[in-house]
């Protein structure tokens, strides 16, 4: 299993951080769509880096078109060398509609055509196939030489699909290559609904369950003593309530028995009260999502809960004030293996 950890700082410090991220024995880091876009650290991330893997986890498709996102990605594949993956993700429709004016419908439906059509685009651009790409939400059969990158001398990159629904869990099993699991699960309900969703995905098309790594994005609290632990799993309580007010969440809340927490939690965020969330999450729903300790102890923790995946992606919450306290959550890690 590989270890993985966001690439959180500023967007000028990505490729300084990249390389401490790298130095500390990470496999690989991720971006993600926030106060910058998923796809300029990553070019910083390459330049300072030489085997680091690099994904976008995620960026939202919805927010583009699969013409726009299958250049960036051509794009960073070449600066990185081939060690690029694209993650994309949905979000969900008042982002969609309303942050990013764009069209929302058939979330699965859209990501699995919006999958084919980059390939298609790929396949034009690498083997020369006419371009014509007709489906229910895109269209693209329109590309000239002057638009043609040509061959990627590294390949092309896989794609991964965050997935937390069943459905859109089985788009990735029939069109991707990977499979990034949101960080508000559990191993429980991993091996229940969202590993069963992505076999029957990968059947239609007679796949077999090594075509698509699955990542496994966890939540760490990690501190040096109890008080420092206490507060990093307060601040991860906050994501945690942030995360549960969303319906589309619920299932696993309604796996583990919590799930009239999630009215509770939504009717805050419609009030507003962003910082009362975290204290209405129980400490029992921190266990089951959040891995919580010394840094050591913790990275040898993450082995055994997370043993189904490929690889384990790290949401950090540190109280630890130690710049090193992640690379001893990857000791303990490799220590367990």
């Amino acid at each position: 299993m590989k270890i993985d950890v966001g690439l959180v700082t500023g967007l000028v410090d990505s490729g300084p951080r990249a390389a401490e991220i790298e130095a500390m024995g990470f496999d690989g880091t991720f971006s993600f769509e926030g106060p910058h876009g998923p796809f300029a650290p990553l070019v910083l991330a390459a330049e300072h880096t030489t085997g680091l893997q690099l994904s976008t986890a995620i960026a939202v498709a919805f927010a583009r078109n699969p013409m726009t996102a299958a250049q960036d990605a051509q794009d960073l594949q070449r600066i990185s060398r081939g060690r690029f993956t694209l993650g994309l993700g949905s979000q969900i429709r008042p982002h969609i509609e309303r942050r990013y004016s764009m069209p929302w419908s058939r979330p699965a439906a859209r990501m699995e055509e919006f999958v084919r059509a980059i390939r298609a685009i790929w396949a034009s651009w690498s083997d020369g196939v006419t371009l014509d790409f007709h489906g229910d939400f895109y269209r693209h059969d329109l590309m000239t030489p002057f638009f043609v990158p040509g061959p990627n001398p590294h390949g092309d990159p896989p794609i991964a699909l965050a997935a937390v629904g069943a459905r859109m869990v089985e788009v990735a099993g029939r069109v991707a290559e990977g499979l990034i699991v949101h960080p508000f699960h559990t191993p429980a309900f991993l091996a229940a609904e969202t590993l069963p969703a992505l076999r029957r995905g990968l059947a239609v098309h007679g796949r077999d369950e090594s075509a698509v790594e699955v990542t496994v994005q966890t939540m760490v609290a990690i501190g040096d003593d109890e008080d420092q632990v206490a507060q990093a799993r307060g601040a991860a309580k906050g994501q945690l309530g942030f995360y549960g007010s969303t319906p589309a969440y619920r299932g696993m809340l309604d796996h583990h028995g919590f799930g009239d927490v999630q009215p509770l939690l939504r009717d805050l965020t419609r009030e507003g009260r962003w910082a009362d969330m975290g204290s209405h999450v129980p400490d029992e729903l921190v266990d089951l999502v959040c891995v919580s300790g010394a840094p050591a102890d913790v990275g040898q923790a993450l082995r055994s809960r997370n043993e189904a995946a490929d690889r384990t992606a790290l949401i950090v919450y540190d109280r630890t004030g130690r710049p090193d306290a992640l690379a001893d959550v990857v000791a303990g890690f490799r220590s367990a293996g």
